[in-house]
């Protein structure tokens, strides 16, 4: 494959998973927020949670439609564009792909009917149960799709065959490699703080519009309580994860950082123009030795810097480094904001500050950008190695001309563009549909006109 090629090819697979993480993201985070909602009709037979359970039901539903519809291209991708990919880790990533479709994606599917149309076709236990499985299964499917990445990052439990190819010597290792159990936690708590975002978002809204919304209250109280536990949460678990990338992938950490030459004393960096070419940072701003700190505990400790491997060895330092940046500063906002919030709450004036208030709409979506953030810290951090230390990119490509792949990266770009122009007219109906609200300012109660979204399943 030419250069030309190998970069177009690059800029599809990105755009096009970045543009399909953003759906599983929300649906995982949606069916577990089902599932407690469920939980707690059952338990309590309140019907604010049966109706925020369909209102939240009918969103998931369009979200995960929309991830199967990005999704289901991918794997075309890779045969397509990454032939010698396939061919040599194949063996050991393939199976780990279809473990996934065989097991989650199955389980979702076939649920999904059950939990979004049966909710009076079957027992309400019988229906929660569904629900749980579908939740079960979007957990699953993240299970499955990281550890095969999580391989790709730290590589364990292989063989190289006579024919160059890997081959499994231990599921075990394979499946659960150093990196895989922070990357699962880091992921999964990264869908549930996005999606408390997105439900405090709309929970906000709807207080804009009327004050005494129920629904905008209790999606707010919801979206920020869960967020308040689930920011240092996060913030946690990122720490321990980039601690084990500093053991098993020294090199992304310090393109993350910015760090070029071995040594400790090691500031952080809070702005800086990394130049490649130079081996060193322009307009630098730092904390002294916190670097050394986070990664070491210790003000002193040597961190290893970018100088360590050849030149050809580093990754694209700025785009790993504002990346990293970007992350941080989307889940410091998330964590300040959310805290901020619940201080209001317990003083009884969140729900008539419309300041803050449009600041939570306006903030809605920043778990998405953190997420994409993340993950391009992840994947162009392991750069030039598709597989780390085993086999580099610019030899696991297939035959395709750059005409070819400039063709379908165009076709790519308008058919997605279309599809999150239709996403969002379509999320902006249900949220508005939602906003069907008594003159009292409740939801309709027990045998009162319902709204159209309500009705969805609900015919005898």
């Amino acid at each position: 494959m030419d250069e030309v090629a190998l970069l177009l090819s690059r800029v599809q697979f990105a755009f096009t998973i970045g543009y399909h993480i953003i759906f599983p993201t929300f649906s995982m985070g949606l069916a577990v927020f089902l599932m407690v909602l469920e939980a707690l009709e059952l338990k309590t037979g309140e019907a604010r949670y049966r109706d925020a359970g369909i209102f939240w039901s009918r969103i998931f539903a369009l979200s995960f439609g929309m991830g199967v519809v990005s999704g289901v291209v991918l794997s075309y991708e890779i045969g397509t564009n990454w032939g010698r990919f396939s061919e040599i880790a194949g063996p050991v990533v393939g199976p780990l792909m279809s473990y996934e479709v065989m097991s989650a994606f199955f389980l979702e599917a076939g649920f999904l009917g059950i939990m979004l149309l049966g909710r009076h076709r079957v027992g309400p236990k019988a229906h929660f149960f569904a629900t749980c499985m579908v939740a079960l299964g979007t957990l699953m499917s993240a299970f499955w799709i990281l550890s095969a990445n999580s391989f790709m990052q730290t590589p364990a439990g292989y063989e190289i065959a006579d024919d160059g190819r890997m081959i499994v010597a231990s599921w075990i290792e394979v499946i659960f490699n150093p990196s895989f159990p922070y990357r699962f936690a880091h992921m999964v708590t990264a869908t549930y703080l996005t999606t408390s975002f997105m439900v405090m978002a709309v929970g906000a809204w709807y207080l804009l519009q009327d004050s005494k919304s129920q629904f905008g209250r209790d999606f707010l109280k919801w979206g920020l309580i869960a967020a308040a536990v689930l920011a240092p949460t996060q913030i946690f678990i990122g720490d321990q994860h980039g601690l084990n990338t500093l053991e098993h992938q020294p090199i992304k950490v310090a393109a993350m950082e910015g760090h070029w030459h071995t040594g400790g004393n090691v500031p952080l960096l809070l702005f800086a123009w990394p130049d490649q070419e130079a081996e060193k940072n322009h307009f630098e701003v730092a904390v002294p030795n916190l670097t050394s700190l986070i990664l070491t505990h210790d003000l002193a400790g040597e961190v290893k810097g970018l100088t360590e491997v050849p030149p050809n060895d580093r990754p694209p330092v700025a785009v790993v480094f504002w990346s990293f940046r970007l992350m941080v500063g989307c889940g410091m906002l998330m964590l300040a904001l959310s805290w901020f919030g619940v201080f209001r709450l317990l003083r009884k004036r969140l729900y008539d500050e419309k300041w803050l208030l449009r600041v939570m709409v306006l903030t809605g979506p920043i778990g998405f950008f953190a997420v994409i953030a993340g993950w391009v810290v992840t994947e162009v951090g392991r750069q030039p190695w598709v597989v780390h230390g085993l086999l580099r990119t610019e030899h696991a490509s297939s035959l395709v001309s750059g005409e070819q792949v400039a063709f379908t990266l165009a076709l790519f770009v308008i058919t997605y563009t279309v599809l999150f122009i239709a996403f969002g007219i379509f999320f902006r109906h249900l949220v508005r549909q939602g906003q069907v609200i008594s003159v009292e300012g409740t939801l309709p109660q027990q045998g009162e006109a319902r709204p159209a979204f309500m009705a969805v399943g609900e015919e005898k």
